[in-house]
């Protein structure tokens, strides 16, 4: 219907733009530049592409999409990422006055493949943080806006791969960390080194792939035995880590980063992270039903205990476990004899 759109882009280096349209009173929209590094003719075809992608009513409020865009630089294809949004304080009004028409906006951000798509969360909450800061004054939009469109790349996509070169062989015990829901404390860190270690952490735990109830449990439990929180000291060039944990499974999964450290490629970082979580949610699920069967079969039992022992992650896939079965007798008992075996 009749509504105005912002259009931003960049580049396949990984910087941004972002652009407005102002409604004409007809049933269709314009699209009018606001910021931008593509080049004039790039920018054309990218403009022709989202208002195709409006046309079709294929861009929800503040849910981004990603998609391969044939444009005319280099590389020719690139991943772009692509949200619709209005202002936070228009999209209140809007809603209360109906016959507002604000202003709406589409923010792209280019890279060289449709890899961001494992960046989509995170480019999601970018954009909702740019909602709430943008003001389309232009003394804002060069003071703020630009500048936080063009460190998208840096800011969203580039966290995990900093993570992994700052703590190399120590990249273990973090791991281990998120995924027994251990506190971690940061001491003596710049404000961009601590909050790239509380997003390598969110990125790297099981929340949103184990049940809520679990993960509740597990944070309850693991806080109150604080002796066990992670303390990270970054006061020295090299993060020293104390009451640092780990296992064979998260030694694996450390060299399978440090290896991939030599190309520098975030998407790589990310794809391995998920790769990592996904085998720790198979190797879950296999205990799970090795319990089931161990509670009317001895055999099983042991072929639980060979599981956890042979695993590397022996250690969090009990404590998952247990929290999980808690109210559940038979398994709760089984639980119990492989925690014995596994002491022994």
């Amino acid at each position: 219907g009749s509504r105005s759109a912002q259009q931003g882009a960049a580049g396949g280096d990984g910087s941004a733009g972002g652009a407005v349209a102002h409604t004409p009173s007809t049933e269709d929209f314009s699209l009018s530049l606001l910021d931008t590094n593509l080049p004039a003719e790039a920018e054309t075809e990218l403009r022709s592409f989202i208002a195709k992608r409006l046309t079709k009513g294929a861009l929800f409020e503040g849910m981004g999409n990603v998609a391969s865009v044939g444009l005319s630089i280099p590389e020719s294809k690139v991943g772009c990422y692509y949200c619709r949004f209005q202002q936070e304080n228009l999209l209140e009004m809007a809603t209360l006055e109906s016959d507002i028409n604000a202003p709406e906006y589409v923010v792209c951000f280019l890279g060289g493949s449709e890899k961001e798509d494992t960046f989509r969360l995170e480019l999601d909450k970018y954009i909702q943080s740019l909602k709430i800061n943008l003001d389309l004054e232009q003394k804002n939009l060069e003071t703020c806006v630009s500048p936080y469109l063009r460190s998208w790349f840096e800011d969203a996509i580039c966290p995990i791969q900093r993570v992994v070169q700052l703590f190399q062989d120590k990249l273990a015990s973090l791991l281990h960390a998120a995924l027994s829901y251990t506190p971690v404390e940061v001491k003596n860190a710049d404000e961009r080194t601590e909050k790239d270690i509380s997003r390598f952490l969110a990125a790297a735990s099981l929340q949103g792939l184990v049940q809520e109830g679990t993960m509740t449990s597990l944070c309850i439990a693991m806080t109150e035995e604080q002796h066990k929180s992670m303390v990270i000291d970054c006061s020295g060039p090299q993060p020293q880590l104390h009451n640092a944990g780990s296992n064979r499974f998260c030694e694996d999964w450390m060299q399978a980063f440090v290896n991939g450290a030599e190309g520098g490629n975030p998407f790589l970082f990310r794809q391995i992270l998920e790769n990592f979580k996904l085998k720790a949610i198979q190797d879950i699920n296999n205990l799970k039903r090795f319990i089931r069967q161990a509670e009317m079969n001895h055999y099983a039992l042991f072929k639980c205990y060979l599981f956890l022992k042979n695993c590397g992650s022996g250690d969090i896939l009990l404590k998952i476990v247990k929290v999980e079965h808690a109210e559940m007798p038979e398994a709760r008992n089984v639980v119990t004899v492989l925690e014995e075996f596994m002491r022994e």
